[in-house]
This record gives structure tokens, sequence and C-alpha cells, in this order.
């Protein structure tokens, strides 16, 4: 049994099942007053069973002092990727993760729940046939913005209660992340800021700042997520659209540059790769067709 990661008093190891003969995820959780935040997220989890990049649940109890939440095993984190890729994306790499994580957050917020920490960390990539699907993990702190009695959205109250639309903005960012490098607030991984000099940053940061030197449509992404009133609808498909957009220019781009280069044939495998959805043609790039 060998630990994936972990936070304060909770720990994920990567375990063999004796019986199946093959690998799964068990996440443990101290118990503090009878509950835990994994004991929650097994509840949201179950509600959301069935829905594209949220992980499956096996087995969900109590043992000794430990909540114990048996899930399926994923792969590396999209910072681990980002990391060993000398922490830059393509711009199709990023727009294909952004078209995914859109329709995840999508689904998660049909169901009522806001998940309120949206990171690097907390995606991860599946394992063999799936390596191409992103996840979304750690239910822990999810919340409802619907309120099912009265049938109204929660109450806004600042900095306290992320809604839909501060899921929104923080992929942008990350995708924002991915492309540039870095941002405002977040230059690196070995630069500590507290989360007050973080919020300050974010504040005084303007859009020309976040978004320079990359296409034009992150800035109208950022522009249309900020501008969401806390209880509105999104528009899903309008930020579908922005980022078929520069999901197409990007592929025109890389087509053309890999023809001039290769020849043809090159083209027929970035072609391949993007009409299977591949969130990294360039792992794929090798295959012979």
């Amino acid at each position: 049994m060998s630990p994936l990661f972990g936070w304060i008093h909770s720990v994920v190891y990567s375990v063999r099942n004796i019986i199946n003969d093959d690998h799964i995820a068990l996440k443990l959780k101290t118990i503090v007053n009878h509950s835990s935040s994994v004991e929650h997220e097994y509840y949201i989890l179950k509600q959301l069973e069935g829905g594209v990049g949220i992980p499956h649940t096996f087995w969900f109890d109590r043992e000794s002092v430990h909540h114990v939440l048996v899930l399926e095993l994923l792969g590396l984190s999209l910072h681990q990727l980002f990391l060993t890729n000398n922490r830059r994306f393509s711009l199709l790499n990023v727009v294909n993760l952004g078209v995914q994580l859109l329709l995840h957050l999508e689904y998660i917020h049909s169901h009522n729940y806001v998940h309120r920490d949206i990171k690097l960390q907390n995606i991860l990539v599946g394992l063999g046939n799936l390596r191409h699907t992103t996840y979304i993990i750690d239910f822990g702190i999810t919340k409802t913005y619907w309120n099912t009695k009265t049938s109204d959205h929660v109450p806004f109250h600042h900095g306290v209660e992320p809604g839909r639309c501060d899921n929104l903005e923080s992929l942008t960012y990350m995708l924002i992340y991915f492309l540039r490098g870095s941002l405002p607030w977040l230059a690196s991984d070995d630069e500590k800021l507290s989360s007050s000099t973080i919020l300050e940053r974010k504040a005084h940061a303007t859009i020309a700042e976040i978004c320079h030197d990359i296409p034009v449509k992150f800035a109208n992404i950022l522009i249309y997520t900020r501008s969401l009133a806390f209880a509105e609808d999104p528009d899903y498909d309008h930020l579908r659209s922005l980022l078929h957009g520069l999901r197409l220019n990007s592929l025109s781009l890389q087509m053309l540059e890999i023809v001039y280069c290769n020849g043809s044939n090159a083209s027929c495998v970035i072609v391949h790769c993007f009409q299977h959805g591949t969130i990294f043609p360039s792992t794929c790039c090798t295959d012979s067709h």
C-alpha cells in the first residue's frame, strides 16, 4: 500500500485488491465529532455517480478512528503533468482541457452543487483507455447552491460561499496559467504567498495583465465569468463556443506547421488525435495509420 497524496489528517493510498488483482484508491480521514469530510464526499459522489469525470466509489465505512472511502484509481494530476511538461501546455491541450472541464462543471452544477476547490491538484487524468479523460476529485467541501425547500439560490456572502461563477472563474485562471506558465499572484511553486497576499494581488491584477500575450478569447472568457452575478445561470454554450473557436484556430496552426516540417502524413496523425478527443495530442502522434 503506497501513499499517493495527503492533506491534514487525510491521506490517499494506492491499494491492490487481492480479490480482483487490480488497484484502487483508498482515502482515510480522521473522524472528528462523529463526522468527517470523507463522509460528506461519499454522499456527494453518490449523488453525482455516473457522470463523466466523476470518480467511481466502491465502498465507504468507519474503521477505528478513520472514515474509509474506496475509489477507482486515477492517474497523475494536472499539476504533476504541468511540471513534467516544463510548466507549459500547448494551446490545443489547454483548449481541450477547458472543453472537458467545462462539461464536468456543468454536470456538477446541474445537480445543484458547487465544488469550491477547483485547482490543478484536484484534476486528475484516468488510466489506460481513460488516460485522456480528466476527473475532478476532492468533494469534501462541496456544497449545494440551491435551497430545495424554498426553491431559491443560497444567499451571497462575500468571501464565504463560492458560487457557480467562482468555479468557472477558477477554471479560466487555470487555463490561462497552463498557457502562460504564471499568473500575477502565482509565479512559481517555490513562491509561498499567504492567502491575504494572493487575494490582494488578484484584486489588483487587470485583465490585460492576466491575459498578456495569449489569444484574446481568453480575456473574453475571463470578462464573462467575472461579470456573472452570484445567482445567475451561466451560459455554458457561450463559453463552449469561445473554446471551440480557439480549438479550431489552434488545430489549423498546428496542421500547417506539421505539414511544412514533416509532410502531409503527419497532418493525418494530428487530425486523428483531435477527432478522438485527445487532451495531449503529442502522446499519440507516434501511432501509425
